[in-house]
């Protein structure tokens, strides 16, 4: 949001958010879930992302309906064997299908079907917005459409929501059931969301505390639920977090609260920031064989670490 609109922004939530909390509040969740510009940023963005509609342009796309929206899913076939392990891959917001395509197409070289999602308003998916609820359900939509994931891979957002769907935190919409579980750069809780969304467009504390309980009512369980950590150690499924020390969008101490998890493995891949690191051939190398379990070492938090620390994150 450029600084012109977000002085504007602020103005229309002031004195009318105080005067009329609850249109605020509906006007805030409908700009909270707004999904960014499908146009790559800046050059290595574009060339990140031609080179993975390059890649997938090998795959079968499979248009999904759900809800109202129509998400692409993607998949890549692996050598096709029957009894191939199957994985689900979700991106992040304001990414797409094509921006984490190096993931998907690197677990399938070990023979493995991997299908990858376009989110709602996302990629080649319909709308202009997105929230957690409508994540859980494009993934629940995709264990019903290909059958039981032996592991599900998330990225950011993507890895939250892949989170909740595993753990059933939706009892309105179902849940997954992967063997194996990979977080990438992902948040573990969200009301820190809340906060910087509404101190950024200078939220009215009332509105903002009806803002979060539309929310509430939209995803048909708390916020307080959203609770990533809790949903692992209720789950008991070997779970795989990597993250970036540096990582600048999701602070690092979601990862840490992992720490002491007895079925959680935290892998540092510090240097690559929060977008790099999805397509890294170190980080897609260690999911690799934490999915096939090969017997390549996993070193306790420990891991790839990259010289310098000044990736973009």
């Amino acid at each position: 949001m450029s600084s012109f609109a977000l002085k504007v922004t602020r103005f229309a939530f002031a004195v009318p958010g105080r005067l009329f909390p609850d249109t605020a509040a509906k006007l805030a969740f409908r700009l909270f879930c707004l999904t960014p510009s499908r146009r790559p940023r800046g050059g290595k963005a574009l060339a990140m992302e031609n080179e993975g509609r390059e890649r997938l342009a090998a795959t079968q796309k499979i248009p999904l309906t759900v809800g109202k929206s129509t998400v692409m899913a993607y998949r890549f076939n692996g050598d096709g064997k029957p009894g191939r392990p199957r994985y689900l891959v979700v991106h992040g917001w304001g990414s797409n299908a094509a921006y984490i395509a190096a993931l998907p197409a690197g677990l399938a070289e070990n023979g493995a079907e991997v299908v990858v999602l376009d989110f709602p308003g996302h990629g080649l998916s319909s709308g202009r917005s997105l929230n957690m609820r409508q994540a859980v359900e494009a993934i629940v939509a995709a264990e019903k459409r290909f059958g039981h994931f032996d592991a599900a891979v998330g990225h950011s957002f993507g890895g939250a929501s892949m989170m909740l769907a595993a753990g059933g935190v939706m009892k309105e919409v179902g849940s997954i059931s992967p063997s194996k579980l990979v977080v990438i750069g992902a948040p573990s809780h969200i009301h820190w969301l809340f906060d910087d969304f509404s101190r950024m467009v200078g939220l009215p504390p009332r509105v903002k505390a009806q803002l979060m309980r539309r929310a509430e009512d939209v995803a048909g369980a708390s916020l307080d639920d959203f609770d990533t950590v809790a949903s692992a150690a209720r789950l008991g499924t070997p779970l795989l977090v990597v993250h970036a020390e540096e990582d600048k969008e999701v602070a690092a101490d979601h990862a840490r609260r992992f720490e002491g998890l007895a079925t959680a493995r935290l892998e540092w891949a510090n240097g690559l920031g929060h977008r790099r690191i999805v397509s890294d051939r170190g980080v897609i190398e260690t999911i690799a064989a934490f999915l096939t379990g090969d017997g390549r070492p996993l070193r306790e938090t420990s891991i790839i670490e990259k010289p310098g620390n000044d990736a973009a994150a």
